[in-house]
């Protein structure tokens, strides 16, 4: 749940981030009204927010007619929380939309406008995980079966030298 009372700092722009309030939710994330937009998820929270069908009104009220801070999204980020560097990943496995993820204590950072982009992509958690496993399939399912091949090969070629070996130890006139 979201430290509600800690001022931090924008991982983006710098700048300080509002707190608003999610009724739904019980959470309070932090908002970089006065900024770049963007938003930052405690951990665990996100997956409140991801479907389209999931009340975002208190968010979309805070930033509607908002002009914002374009930002630099190469720059090295640090969490709000923790103060770790964070780390770019996809969103999902069609590998559209970037976000920045802290490893240690588990916030997400977001950028003006991929909240909504991320929602829009799928229509529930069920299809984004399908998207993910077919994703997971189609790529490491690829290597598996070259690594199993390549395992295979190995294998008949240590059994052809077994063969050959014990053949001309059976065989002493080779010796």
């Amino acid at each position: 749940m979201a430290n509600t009372t800690k001022k931090v700092s924008c991982p983006a722009c710098g700048k300080e981030m509002e707190k608003v309030f999610i009724p739904r939710t019980g959470f309070t994330l932090d908002i970089c009204i006065n900024g770049c937009g963007g938003i930052f998820f405690d951990n665990r929270e996100f997956k409140e927010f991801d479907e389209p069908f999931e009340d975002i009104t208190p968010i979309l009220e805070k930033v509607q007619g908002k002009t914002f801070d374009v930002v630099d999204t190469s720059a090295p980020r640090y969490c709000p929380n923790c103060g770790a560097k964070m780390v770019k990943n996809f969103a999902s496995a069609k590998k559209e939309i970037e976000v920045d993820d802290c490893y240690k204590c588990g916030g997400k950072f977001l950028d003006n406008g991929e909240l909504i982009k991320i929602r829009n992509q799928y229509e529930s958690d069920e299809e984004r995980s399908k998207a993910l496993m077919e994703y997971i399939n189609c790529t490491v399912g690829a290597e598996l079966a070259e690594l199993n091949a390549q395992v295979e090969e190995q294998r008949r070629n240590r059994s052809l030298l077994q063969k050959l070996f014990w053949g001309m130890i059976g065989d002493s006139s080779k010796i």
